[in-house]
């Protein structure tokens, strides 16, 4: 098997007996490890004892005057938010558990940094021993945003931060050109002849992905999502790209981002797109459950419309969570 996303940490972890990943000493280290939280030179002894103290033990409960007694604000707000989190994570019996907690429950005060995370960890999890490129590539967009490109029918993603990272740092490449942005070296759209490049470069997210002209990524997008409903909603489905949304019974649909869900609102309640809205219109996807009672009873065997677009700065953020607060399941059968 090729190995991809060493980044995720999913070694730091191991799966249960259900599947899921275990929350190990090793990944809440990783955490700690995070620069935001290592002390600098000028910190207080308090908080080098705090930061000692949780390097030897990262489970250990943390009293609420350890974390008043640090002189400094930032740290004192930061050891707050990560110490929480780390709570939710210890109290859950999986990593998937905890990510199905905490985007059910309030999601206030959780950076979204740390919810990418855990859906590049889960991902990893739910598609080990997968070996397409193309869907692997795809499921990037549920953990790192996008800067979206259109150009001659084609619609392009890129990793908005490493498009951000290189630019203005060399002169233009006809491909970062085409994304508006400077960078110093080109980004490779993913095709079938350098699809075997993925491998080693999988944690570097430097090849573009063409959501508008090539279906593979269209299809390999669709097999993210069925994958990621079933392996934590444990919910079997199947997704379908569209070429257009047409549908007088449409009865339940959920947006895969911000604008995605306003253009669905909006269709919803009958109004029609000018041509801009349609033109940030990325992919639609229709998804039907294999087992109709799993669903609610007013949706049952009909499609469930899945919107994606982009938004006006053409800054991508997808939010894979919406799958799991929006599909209709029936009552009482929130999986997980």
């Amino acid at each position: 098997m090729t190995e991809f996303w060493v980044s995720s940490g999913h070694h730091l972890t191991q799966r249960d007996a259900g599947g899921g990943l275990a929350v190990t000493d090793e990944l809440i280290l990783a955490y700690l490890a995070r620069p935001e939280l290592v002390p600098p030179e000028e910190a207080c002894a308090a908080e080098r004892a705090l930061y000692a103290s949780l390097t030897a033990a990262p489970r250990r409960p943390v009293a609420a005057r350890e974390i008043a007694a640090l002189a400094d604000a930032d740290a004192r707000e930061n050891w707050e938010v990560i110490l929480a989190f780390r709570d939710r994570l210890l109290g859950a019996r999986s990593v998937e558990a905890a990510y199905l907690s905490l985007v059910r429950g309030n999601l206030q005060g959780v950076p979204s940094l740390f919810l990418n995370q855990l859906v590049h960890l889960i991902l990893r999890n739910a598609l080990d021993g997968c070996d397409d490129p193309f869907v692997l590539r795809a499921a990037e967009l549920f953990f790192r945003p996008q800067r979206v490109s259109f150009h001659e029918g084609r619609v392009l993603l890129a990793d908005a931060e490493v498009i951000a990272a290189r630019e203005g740092s060399a002169p233009l490449s006809p491909l970062v050109a085409m994304l508006g942005q400077e960078a110093a070296t080109e980004l490779d759209v993913l095709t079938e002849a350098n699809a075997w490049t993925y491998w080693s470069r999988s944690d570097a997210f430097t090849m573009a992905l063409d959501l508008g002209s090539d279906p593979r990524s269209r299809a390999g997008l669709a097999r993210v999502i069925e994958v990621f409903v079933q392996h934590l909603l444990n919910a079997a489905v199947r997704v379908s790209p569209l070429d257009r949304l047409e549908d007088s019974d449409w009865r339940w649909f959920v947006g895969l981002d911000a604008e995605g869900t306003r253009i669905g609102n909006a269709l919803w309640r009958g109004e029609t797109l000018d041509a801009a809205a349609q033109a940030r219109m990325l992919v639609a996807f229709s998804l039907v459950f294999d087992d109709p009672a799993q669903v609610e009873p007013a949706v049952g065997a009909r499609p469930v419309y899945l919107l994606l677009a982009s938004p006006q700065d053409r800054t991508l953020q997808v939010k894979p969570h919406n799958l799991i607060v929006g599909l209709p399941l029936a009552a009482g059968r929130e999986a997980g």
